[in-house]
């Protein structure tokens, strides 16, 4: 039981936290000066983390699985720490200045969460594609590009572009999209986006095809976190408002 009662103390301390976030600064910051020197780190951009991880040599990437360590250790000192407060307040009138600072720790953790799972699946592929042009995708899903325009001013600069696309599988017409700038299109958790277009010798236009498995936890991690800190926020405001008792 004493050895238990050691780890529950460390992780339960407030300490622990600050020393725990101290050290991953120092490893991230020391990895934003070994990036560059390697070129290995290139692949990073298409490829899911923990792949990338496991082909590339360990005295390359040690201070990433330390800064992976690191963050395991502070999510289980989030979840011991919000237990332990719950535990402690919970005969506490003011509930929900209770319960706040735990929404954001559950914020926190979704969005540990969604790095974890983009860090397994994800993908990110840039190409270029013009008319009659189909890309498969990793799904089984085929894309043809019926049309790819670009608006162009008086001056000769391009102002906005866009593609029409249709989605096939086994040859089965599915649907039909439209993808702009700031509209890409999705399916079947995968998303297409239009980055820029070049209208010489014909419309062509550079297409980006990626996959973030954990956008929808990191949204949802996100939108807690918030709602976590605007209340609390509101609640200490409205507590110190309160007239003092005579």
């Amino acid at each position: 039981m004493q050895p238990l009662k050691r780890i529950l103390e460390f992780l339960v301390s407030l300490r622990t936290a600050v020393w725990l976030i101290l050290i991953l600064i120092c490893l991230l910051l020391f990895g934003s000066f070994i990036m560059p020197a390697h070129d290995e780190f290139l692949a990073l951009h298409t490829v899911a983390l923990f792949a990338w991880m496991q082909e590339v040599p360990i005295s390359i990437t040690w201070w990433l699985w330390a800064s992976i360590g690191v963050l395991i250790l502070l999510a289980a000192n989030t979840v011991v720490c919000s237990v332990e407060s719950v535990v402690r307040k919970k005969g506490a009138r003011q509930w929900l200045l209770i319960i706040s600072p735990q929404v954001m720790h559950v914020g926190f953790l979704l969005i540990l969460l969604a790095h974890v799972v983009s860090s397994y699946g994800s993908f990110k592929s840039v190409t270029f594609a013009y008319r009659d042009a189909v890309l498969r995708l990793p799904n089984s899903l085929e894309v043809k590009f019926k049309r790819v325009q670009a608006d162009i001013d008086p001056a000769g600069y391009i102002t906005n572009w866009s593609a029409d696309i249709e989605y096939f599988k086994d040859g089965r017409y599915l649907a039909t999209d439209r993808i702009l700038p700031n509209s890409p299109s999705f399916r079947s958790g995968i998303g297409i986006y239009i980055k820029t277009v070049k209208v010489s010798p014909f419309p062509m236009a550079m297409i980006e095809v990626s996959k973030e498995p954990g956008a929808p936890w990191a949204l949802t991690g996100s939108a807690m976190f918030i709602v976590g800190m605007v209340t609390l926020l509101v609640m200490k405001i409205a507590r110190e408002e309160e007239p003092l008792a005579p």
